[in-house]
């Protein structure tokens, strides 16, 4: 049979930890208690422990003690029991102390059932202990209430050890860091952290577990690309994941609508907000990539939608004047990026915000191709920097190409660009 350890703050009162030995028959006790008080001279309670003689009042309105100390009331063996000193009023040290005590104890007594009882002593000491105990998902937190005449301390003779319901401070407290995850954007870390919590709690706390479990893993499906696989795990709290992130269906609806005209503006927007995401990470090598794809599928989407033209299989005749593409094996002729962008610009039917774009801010544009083309992920060893990224391609992507890439967009009617991914979790869903 495991064997019953009873942590207890100490303070003024010896018959709330009366009743909480009696209660939880332990086979071990460690007190945590105080010492006598430097500034004042005034008695710490360990004295209610260790005391000899009789050192406890009977009643907090007796002149003298006439009970000798706790362990000695309860029948505890001098190897039943231990005292931990802790300040009364300073809150780390008191949580430290009792960490280190919980700690020892653990090695003592492998397997124990704990129960940590958080009726006596300070408010410091008492937060400390529940605060350490709530670290332990096996161990129990217990309070010695009863009748209350007044809002000092319970009727003599009315204590009774009580459990108390710590289950969802323990599953908020395990979510935490996970939830904590998303201020990164770290969503599948997230999802898989909580998919491994084991805490058994109501039946709303788990549902919220839940929800938090399912809005991690289609954000994390969301920011591999996986529109269609995200949009299929949220449907299930549609209701309530729309009250908390209104634009959240109306994009994914779009992006997984092949149909819809406004779907390819809507996954460029998309792009470049994922882009922004590795950034924020540091992640500025990725980053670059995923910008160079932005611009690259810009040209290709205006050729294709208004040229007709693919750029894996070019028309000779629309090729830039100045272009010497030789046919590919199999005989295609394919262009890339800056190609592609030529021709925009020089496309008498492409007249409008691409071409003016690339007019004026063509030169610009090529420069900031060289910070991509050097990089590890493209052709160069340098990595990007953050200056690269921050002060360069991303100050210019906001103020000369997304303008530009808003236009296009309205011409097929897509009036409300994606929004960047949330970075808390709702407490209210």
């Amino acid at each position: 049979m495991a064997r019953q350890i009873l942590l207890c703050t100490v303070g003024g009162s010896h018959q709330p930890i009366i009743a909480a030995i009696q209660s939880s028959s332990p086979d071990y006790v460690c007190f945590f208690c105080t010492e006598r008080d430097p500034g004042t001279n005034a008695p710490g309670s360990v004295d209610q422990v260790t005391g000899e003689g009789n050192v406890i009042k009977a009643s907090y309105n007796d002149r003298s003690p006439t009970l000798p100390n706790i362990p000695i009331q309860a029948d505890l063996r001098d190897d039943q029991f231990k005292v931990k000193i802790v300040p009364a009023d300073d809150l780390d040290g008191a949580y430290s102390a009792m960490r280190d005590a919980i700690a020892k104890l653990a090695k003592r007594f492998p397997n124990a059932n704990c129960i940590a009882d958080y009726t006596g002593g300070t408010k410091t000491m008492t937060a400390a202990l529940v605060c350490a105990a709530l670290e332990k998902d096996d161990f129990e937190l217990q309070i010695v209430a009863g009748a209350r005449t007044n809002l000092v301390n319970v009727q003599d003779g009315t204590e009774q050890a009580m459990t108390a319901s710590v289950a969802r401070l323990r599953l908020r407290r395990a979510m935490a860091p996970y939830l904590g995850a998303w201020e990164r954007f770290a969503y599948h870390e997230a999802a898989e952290g909580l998919k491994g919590i084991r805490i058994v709690a109501g039946a709303v706390d788990i549902q919220l577990l839940q929800i938090a479990k399912v809005l991690s893993g289609a954000l994390a499906l969301w920011d591999n690309f996986d529109h269609a696989g995200a949009f299929d795990l949220i449907k299930v709290y549609s209701k309530r994941v729309a009250l908390c992130f209104p634009n959240i269906f109306n994009t994914l609806s779009i992006l997984t609508n092949k149909k819809n005209t406004q779907r390819e503006p809507a996954l460029l927007f998309d792009l470049w907000l994922n882009a922004e995401r590795r950034a924020a990470q540091g992640r500025f090598d990725d980053a670059i990539a995923r910008w160079y794809r932005l611009m690259e599928w810009t040209a290709q989407w205006q050729l294709r939608t208004k040229l007709n033209a693919d750029t894996s299989d070019f028309p000779r005749e629309l090729l830039p004047k100045d272009a010497n593409v030789a046919p590919a094996r199999d005989g295609k002729i394919k262009i890339g990026l800056w190609q592609a962008w030529q021709v925009v610009g020089e496309q008498e039917s492409l007249k409008g915000p691409a071409q003016d774009f690339f007019t004026e801010y063509g030169g610009e544009f090529l420069n900031l191709l060289e910070v991509r083309n050097k990089s590890i992920l493209a052709h160069g060893f340098r990595p990007v920097t953050a200056s690269d990224w921050w002060q360069e391609v991303s100050n210019w992507t906001d103020e000369k190409f997304l303008p530009v890439l808003r236009a296009l967009a309205k011409e097929v009617d897509l009036k409300t660009e994606p929004q960047q991914l949330p970075t808390a979790f709702p407490e209210d869903i």
